[in-house]
């Protein structure tokens, strides 16, 4: 019986030399391009992720300049909002302060109109006195009249007047 530990020296050689040979081949034609392949992918990822990182850098960056932009519009469009506001209130301030100098015009043109009726009215009435002046002294020497009379004729001059009012 043979030994279980028996070796055959020719069929081991011609395997090892079989394995070197295939091992320089693969080496040559198998293992480089497929270290190419996973240098270029490992690359190609190195590259992906440094790309996301840049991608996500900018994106806060983008996000942080929006938020700026969004405080700024906020504040100008306050700035405006104020501005509109205080615009509105001098505007209606001057419209009271035109409106109150035209009512007071009008009413220093009423008075003066006012004025101006009265006196043309005290010189219609001072003509109409005169006037019945000058008839009761008419009457009064073209009849010479007692006391009595005198006083009836004033009286009735009186009405007259007072009718003419």
């Amino acid at each position: 019986m043979k030994s279980m530990f028996h070796i055959e020296w020719g069929t081991a050689l011609y395997q090892l030399f079989i394995f070197i040979v295939l091992y320089i081949l693969l080496r040559k034609y198998a293992f480089g391009p497929i270290m190419g392949i996973m240098e270029a992918r490992q690359k190609k990822i190195e590259s992906d992720i440094q790309t996301a990182e840049k991608n996500r850098e900018d994106a806060i960056k983008l996000l942080e300049d929006q938020k700026t932009e969004l405080s700024n519009a906020r504040k100008d469009a306050q700035k405006i909002i104020e501005t509109a506001r205080l615009t509105a209130e001098k505007q209606a301030d001057d419209l009271l302060a035109r409106a109150k100098d035209e009512a007071e015009q009008f009413k220093k043109s009423a008075q003066t109109e006012i004025t101006r009726e009265k006196e043309q009215a005290m010189a219609a009435l001072r003509e109409q006195v005169g006037m019945l002046s000058v008839m009761i002294a008419t009457k009064i020497i073209e009849k010479e009249l007692d006391d009595k009379q005198q006083e009836k004729l004033v009286e009735d001059f009186l009405k007259e007047v007072g009718e003419a009012k």
